[in-house]
């Protein structure tokens, strides 16, 4: 058996739909300003359900696994260009830097 959906609250759907997307390679299956469906390309389905406050756990993530530390460093370097802050590589347990998504919640990155 293998997990096909994930539920996820956010702060701004709609923002956190357009991040998935644009830095992971997840396809916007649409919605609405309270809830968008993204998708991957195994069809996993990540629903986003709108929340005026998100607080979840400190330890709370989602994890995308590319194949290569080369890959790792390139989509953070493409978030960085976006805007955004990933932390700076670590070797905890791979080849990981963490990122706040749009919405409020972390998103790891671990080869």
């Amino acid at each position: 058996m293998k997990l096909e959906h994930i539920n996820l609250t956010s702060t701004d759907p709609s923002a956190t739909a357009d991040f998935l997307c644009t830095y992971f390679g997840l396809r916007n299956e649409g919605g609405s300003k309270s809830f968008m469906l993204v998708r991957d390309d195994n069809d996993m389905v990540i629903t986003l359900m709108k929340a005026k406050k998100v607080d979840y756990p400190k330890t709370f993530h989602i994890g995308f696994y590319p194949q290569s530390e080369a890959e790792v460093d390139a989509i953070a370097a493409k978030l960085k260009e976006g805007g955004f802050e990933p932390t700076a590589p670590s070797r905890d347990h791979g080849y990981s830097v963490y990122v706040e998504a749009p919405g409020n919640f972390t998103v790891e990155i671990t080869a």
